[in-house]
């Protein structure tokens, strides 16, 4: 791999304390990153290189995957970083900042291949790109890559606006969009589960699948975040990118051997397959909710008007669940149902395939529940199949069977690992291309609009549930209901076998 320069705006931030450094290390200990290469530590604090390493190494013993077991590897490790003081408005700071990598540069003789990578606030985006192009930081001798986190623009407008301002200095290929969904390893098995699986190509369709529910819970609420997230709420923070990403992943049916192109060609055809929604649907296919008071794990909580620095009037959105329709050969009849909200009873990433029911058998026995493939991302990874049964004792009888695949997270890569070492390489295929971003601001921007309008009701709703009654309303009148909420007598039966009487696979 070429020596490269790892140039982080925002070091002395949360994301890079907590997830950019460790994922550095990692990819270090893994032996995945180049035999030299130096990371610039870029922030307005007074800091040198001393501290600098210092902070880096108290962010790995906090927060890396692995452990440190050999100090004498981490020294070696934090021997490639230094750190510049940089104002991001200030013209004459990144001269010197070039200066800086050209100096290190010369010292290795490598080439001025160099990462860009943002971790900082969307304002800063625009600003830092012109700043980069009129120092002559992005050199046109090596590669250059020009990585910034969500969001990509507030709206639709602003959206477009941001791409047409980076295009001024980068090109497409070299603008990877970070969506840390996309890094997480089951949502990135997706891709090889169709194409190594003739069982799966088979049942992908509409022809084998009654509906598709997408589920993004989260118990925290705002935090310390609600100067941002006020502004912002679960479509913008969460829907937009994350969901609709995780939609693009299950459902694009990728060719064998697929190319980066080829994948993006696939999700950019499913967002311009899911039917557009239209300002007077809002409000009969999407929830919008707002956390109330409640209890999380048993600690009282308060609603979302009450958290520090939320206005008492608030209408902003902690909750939506929407429903979607892909209009095309696969998808056309099928329901696709996706929720994600704040103060919710569980920290869950699922995805549940729910297939239709089979025609009656002969026998006359009836089918208990319908079978289920189950995609569990977060917190922790597994795969399971639901699949019905004769019962072996009581023989009139059909019982569920289940066929988990369960993963040790513990030895997978971070999504930082995976997708910092995908751009390293030049590896786009799990970042989000324009075009699948400006489809996806095309399909919210009713919402949006809605929303600022108060033509769509926003239901309070208690912390520690599952979001307002109303988005169970969603599926029952499609004659569906969420998986895994508040179960059913016969649901917890079925959860407990699945728990007690697992079969592995």
């Amino acid at each position: 791999m070429d020596a490269a320069s790892f140039i982080l705006f925002g070091a002395t931030g949360d994301l890079a304390k907590r997830k950019i450094f460790p994922a550095l290390y990692n990819l270090y200990l893994d032996q995945k990153l180049p035999a030299q290469f130096t990371v610039f530590g870029l922030g307005r604090r007074q800091w040198d290189d001393h501290i600098f390493k210092a902070n880096v190494a108290q962010s790995i013993h906090s927060f890396s995957r692995k452990k440190v077991e050999d100090p004498a590897q981490l020294e070696k490790f934090l021997e490639s970083f230094q750190f510049c003081i940089l104002d991001a408005n200030k013209q004459e700071d990144y001269v010197k900042l070039r200066t800086m990598i050209e100096t290190r540069e010369q010292q290795l003789g490598a080439a001025p291949n160099r990462m860009f990578y943002l971790s900082v606030g969307p304002e800063f985006f625009e600003m830092i790109a012109e700043h980069i192009d009129q120092s002559g930081l992005g050199s046109e001798s090596g590669w250059k890559r020009f990585v910034i986190e969500k969001p990509f623009g507030h709206d639709l407008q602003s959206a477009r606006q941001l791409n047409r301002k980076l295009n001024e200095t980068f090109k497409e290929e070299e603008i990877f969009r970070i969506d840390h969904y996309l890094g997480k390893p089951m949502v990135q098995r997706l891709e090889v589960l169709q194409q190594k699986n003739p069982v799966l190509q088979a049942l992908w369709t509409n022809r084998y699948i009654a509906n598709i529910q997408i589920t993004a819970n989260e118990t925290v609420g705002v935090e310390e975040r609600s100067g941002y997230y006020d502004k912002t709420g679960a479509v913008r923070d969460m829907f937009q990118n994350h969901m609709l990403q995780l939609l693009m992943m299950l459902t694009a049916h990728f060719p064998n051997n697929s190319t980066t192109e080829a994948v993006r060609f696939k999700k950019k055809m499913v967002m311009e397959a899911v039917q557009p929604l239209h300002p007077h649907q809002v409000s009969n296919q999407v929830i919008r909710g707002q956390y109330n008071s409640g209890s999380i794990n048993g600690e009282p909580v308060t609603s979302y008007r009450e958290e520090p620095g939320i206005a008492n009037d608030s209408m902003n959105d902690t909750f939506i669940a929407a429903k979607l329709e892909i209009d095309d050969y696969f998808w056309r009849g099928v329901p696709f149902y996706i929720r994600t909200g704040k103060r919710l009873k569980e920290k869950s990433t699922r995805i549940v395939i729910e297939f239709k029911e089979p025609i009656k058998q002969s026998t006359g026995a009836d089918i208990p529940v319908p079978n289920l493939l189950v995609f569990e991302i977060a917190p922790d990874e597994s795969i399971f199949f639901q699949l019905n049964a004769r019962d072996p004792i009581y023989k009139e009888q059909i019982k569920p069977l289940f066929l988990d695949f369960q993963v040790d997270s513990k030895d997978l890569p971070e999504a930082y690992e995976n997708l910092i070492h995908d751009a390293w390489h030049g590896d786009a295929t799990f970042f989000a291309h324009w075009d699948e971003v400006e489809l996806s601001w095309k399909w919210v921007q009713p919402i949006l609009d809605a929303f600022a309008a108060n033509t769509v009701p926003l239901h309070l709703y208690e912390a520690g549930s599952f979001g307002p009654k109303q988005s169970d309303e969603l599926l029952n009148k499609d004659g569906f209901h969420w998986w895994f909420d508040e179960p059913t007598l016969e649901q917890e039966t079925l959860i407990t076998e699945r728990n007690e009487e697992k079969t592995y696979v």
